[in-house]
């Protein structure tokens, strides 16, 4: 039985995700924990943020845990969201620059958006449902439909340096990185938990997966 573990650092939104995981999982153990013993211990990762990314840094090492996750990144499938998805980059332009764990090499950066786009204005935040483009057949895009709608809350995007490891994008109103994915590591900007059926279906995914692309 797959036991799944979501990481508590007090910065994500950790009771939609686990309960996402819970419908979707069956006869699975979901548990959100800070406990390093029981992180390394769990056959999935789910690696969850919100907020500033300066403050969610500063939370892991608190909690003696960025080593922990660069453990379990290299050696179980694992899923990064929000800013669970940007810290595994190398640096973040947020809070004035932000070392994240470099396991993707690229930079964090700020939406710099025109005024408007075909006369319609773009805030940043980047808020709500938006399409996504799926860049390859991984597993984790199993039954989800190519351009498929997903939620969104951020004001910062992934750059990864190296166009192989991008699994999807997104226009707003250029096309930006929604999604990265080597080996054991599936991360996304948009939060599957809140995404209804697309979202569920990648949690399903998720819990189904080996680590294997």
């Amino acid at each position: 039985m797959h036991r799944v573990v979501v990481i508590d650092y007090g910065m994500g939104n950790l009771r939609s995700v686990s309960k996402a995981l819970e419908t979707v999982g069956g006869n699975i153990t979901v548990e959100v924990t800070a406990d390093p013993a029981k992180i390394l211990a769990a056959s999935h990762v789910v690696f969850p943020g919100q907020g500033a990314i300066g403050a969610c840094m500063s939370a892991l090492n608190q909690l003696d845990l960025a080593g922990v996750i660069q453990t379990v990144a290299a050696e179980k499938p694992f899923l990064g969201i929000c800013i669970g998805m940007q810290l595994l980059l190398t640096r973040s332009d947020e809070n004035e620059g932000v070392n994240g764990f470099d396991i993707f090499s690229g930079n964090v950066r700020h939406f710099d958006l025109p005024v408007a786009n075909n006369g319609r204005h773009l805030k940043v935040p980047h808020m709500g449902w938006n399409e996504v483009h799926q860049m390859n057949s991984h597993p984790l895009w199993q039954n989800i439909e190519q351009d498929s709608r997903f939620y969104f809350v951020h004001s910062y995007f992934a750059e990864p340096e190296n166009n192989a490891v991008i699994a999807a994008t997104t226009a707003y109103p250029d096309s930006f990185t929604s999604a990265i994915a080597k080996d054991n590591l599936f991360a996304v900007q948009f939060h599957p938990e809140k995404s209804h059926h697309a979202g569920l279906q990648l949690l399903t995914n998720f819990i189904n997966w080996d680590g294997q692309s």
